[in-house]
């Protein structure tokens, strides 16, 4: 009875009732949890495209790693749909439809770029996707200024590109030349499409969620490559490129395009494009170390300082605090 009466002398802020959580910290969390697990998988996608590169032309690669991811995600849409999920209809195909060219040029060109650059500069060269996202996501989206406005992004992104560029420059061949303009062109195009994509994708993966947005975006994507492979390609490269190397394609499409994907959408849903993008700055790293140890590609002496200038962009890009309200799918 006395305690009772203690209980409701006391003021409301003193009692012990757990405090509720803060939605919009546990999105945040979600968010950051996401984007560095696609970091670590990001570190991995152009060693598997390099090493599929001895049986798979650049058409047929992507088509049937798409294939395959588009089969390992079907599942988890149905089980979505039966537990009320957002239904797969004509309007949800119209609005992931314009994500997937830009993804269809990004992927065929990353693997041809593979031709003339080695994957870790490759992995280097692309995070220079981040000042397109930057600008795109400038262009398209206003909710996104507050973090391209903060110095430490700004700051992050310019000394990301700075390293990146810079380890691109001194990458030379075995005749001590730079890397042809015409490689040059073609990862560039690869990371603008890149970017393009990352933006395009931000308002299906808001609305249909990070699961049916790329169920649908896989479909489509794999659909627009099988008239590519079939004119360009070698559609019939899975008979004769052997199992090792097919199961290597499957692991890495699950992997890499899958997984990695649904963790992109959830990280661009909960922290933004431009946040989530500049953070991959960190992928080539990875990259960097396991190519030096699978395909004995090199850097010297002066590409390292540039990648430690990137690393260090990343860490002041990691420092932004995102957006502090969350924006409705009908302000994208």
């Amino acid at each position: 009875m006395i305690s009772d009466s203690i209980a409701r002398a006391m003021p409301a802020n003193l009692t012990t009732e757990p405090m509720p959580a803060n939605p919009r910290e546990d999105q945040v969390s979600k968010g950051y949890a996401a984007v560095f697990a696609t970091v670590v998988i990001w570190s991995l996608p152009s060693l598997f495209q390099f090493y599929l590169s001895r049986w798979y032309d650049p058409w047929s690669q992507n088509f049937y790693r798409y294939a395959v991811a588009c089969v390992a995600i079907a599942p988890f849409m149905f089980y979505r749909i039966r537990r009320g999920g957002p239904k797969i209809d004509l309007r949800a195909f119209a609005i992931c439809l314009p994500a997937c060219l830009p993804n269809v040029v990004h992927q065929v060109t990353q693997v041809v770029a593979l031709f003339y650059i080695g994957p870790g500069v490759y992995a280097i060269f692309a995070r220079t996707s981040v000042i397109f996202t930057a600008l795109l996501a400038l262009l398209f989206f206003p909710e996104e200024r507050y973090v391209i406005r903060q110095w430490q992004f700004q700051a992050g992104t310019v000394l990301g590109l700075i390293g990146a560029f810079g380890v691109i420059w001194f990458q030379h061949d075995a005749q001590k030349h730079h890397i042809a303009l015409a490689g040059l062109a073609i990862a560039f195009t690869a990371t603008f499409c890149w970017a393009l994509y990352g933006v395009l994708v931000k308002r299906p993966s808001a609305e249909l969620g990070s699961i049916q947005s790329f169920g649908i975006i896989s479909l489509i994507t794999s659909m627009l490559l099988l008239p590519l492979t079939i004119a360009f390609g070698a559609i019939d490269a899975p008979l004769h490129a052997g199992a090792q190397v097919n199961f290597i394609l499957i692991v890495s499409a699950v992997l890499c395009i899958t997984l990695a994907h649904v963790l992109y959408y959830v990280a661009i849903h909960q922290i933004g494009v431009a946040l989530s993008q500049t953070l991959q700055l960190v992928c080539p790293i990875g990259a960097l170390l396991l190519s030096a140890w699978i395909f004995h590609e090199r850097l010297v002496p002066i590409q390292l300082v540039f990648a430690v200038v990137l690393l260090f962009g990343a860490f002041l890009a990691m420092r932004v605090k995102p957006i502090e309200t969350a924006e409705s799918a009908e302000n994208f």
